[in-house]
């Protein structure tokens, strides 16, 4: 069952140079207990989408101009704003990517806490020790003593876990991850990545996982989006991607991963920039930094086409007639 349906979302931002398509036309799904993950270069609009998600976009320069956002069914973009307050925590939550920016720094961790779960169980001398419960099933050792410690007196490591028992705490029917990993180093990001993939397992949490690894991808996630200048160009089971690239721009990002068993003199990149949002080509958005580049490609959009029943690329390569060239 999908507990998340995204269909032709459009958000634009109003900016001096003129409107930025930031989100423009994504359509993408994740169902109970699945991770679906986001992966993009910087700017591609990933977290955007994800605000866009929770209606947090940055009014009023930024605004949903069209498409829907299912969750269970209902339509949040239909929803008042004191409706979508009771959404927010409850049946969506959202972990950052800096805890440093996420905890009050004039308060406590069980302060923090308790005021979450206070939104849904109400005040009740029982709230401190459901804190502390929160904080076991995070794999927070000492919670009694966590639960008095102010966010300075913490690693970036346990500061990041206090937040994922805030995000989770009103056991939500979707989390949200924005590269929650970023901040922390490679030994303290795989246990985070492993707790969250055990309290999705025990509780059936839907993921919508947003990073530009991806190596975290093959880890976390069940299915992948690959999105560029706004768009979704390319979507499918990870395993099949990993195994069949089919947008220039995923193999370009792949390619771009270093191979541990493999010596290299320099780290391969992708050649030139993404457009700028507020001046979007007319066709391929892709077209100049991709190697298979034909007159076709700048003058139209590529039509999303399937690869296989579940996976599908925006490439004009992919269209029969062109597949054997």
């Amino acid at each position: 069952m999908s507990v998340l349906v995204v269909r032709d979302l459009h958000t634009e931002l109003h900016t001096r140079w003129g409107v930025v398509r930031a989100v423009d036309g994504v359509t993408f799904s994740v169902d109970e207990g699945e991770t679906l993950g986001i992966v993009g270069e910087s700017g591609s609009g990933k977290t955007m989408t994800a605000l866009s998600v929770l209606r947090l976009v940055p009014e009023p320069a930024a605004r949903i101009v069209k498409g829907e956002v299912l969750l269970e069914g209902e339509d949040l973009l239909l929803k008042t704003e004191r409706e979508m307050r009771k959404v927010r925590g409850r049946r969506i939550s959202m972990i950052l990517q800096d805890p440093q920016t996420s905890l009050n720094p004039v308060f406590t961790a069980g302060a923090q806490l308790v005021e979450a779960m206070r939104l849904q169980h109400g005040r009740g001398p029982t709230l401190w020790g459901k804190a502390e419960a929160a904080l076991r099933r995070v794999r927070v050792a000492a919670p009694e003593q966590r639960m008095r410690d102010y966010p300075h007196q913490m690693s970036g490591g346990m500061k990041q876990r206090i937040v994922g028992a805030i995000s989770l705490a009103r056991e939500p029917r979707l989390l949200i991850a924005d590269e929650p990993t970023t901040a922390l180093d490679a030994t303290i990001q795989l246990q985070y990545l492993m707790l969250l993939k055990d309290v999705q397992v025990r509780t059936k949490l839907a993921m919508l996982f947003i990073t530009h690894d991806f190596g975290i991808v093959a880890r976390m996630c069940d299915r992948v989006a690959v999105m560029y200048a706004g768009r979704i160009v390319e979507s499918g089971p990870v395993r099949e991607i990993f195994r069949n690239p089919r947008h220039p721009y995923t193999e370009a990002l792949m390619a771009s991963v270093p191979k541990m068993d493999t010596a290299v003199a320099r780290l391969p990149s992708i050649d030139g920039q993404p457009p700028a949002l507020h001046r979007l080509p007319v066709g391929c958005r892709f077209a100049e930094r991709c190697r298979y580049t034909e007159d076709l490609c700048r003058r139209e959009y590529p039509p999303t086409l399937a690869v296989s029943a579940a996976h599908d690329a925006a490439c004009w390569r992919l269209e029969p007639s062109r597949s054997s060239r």
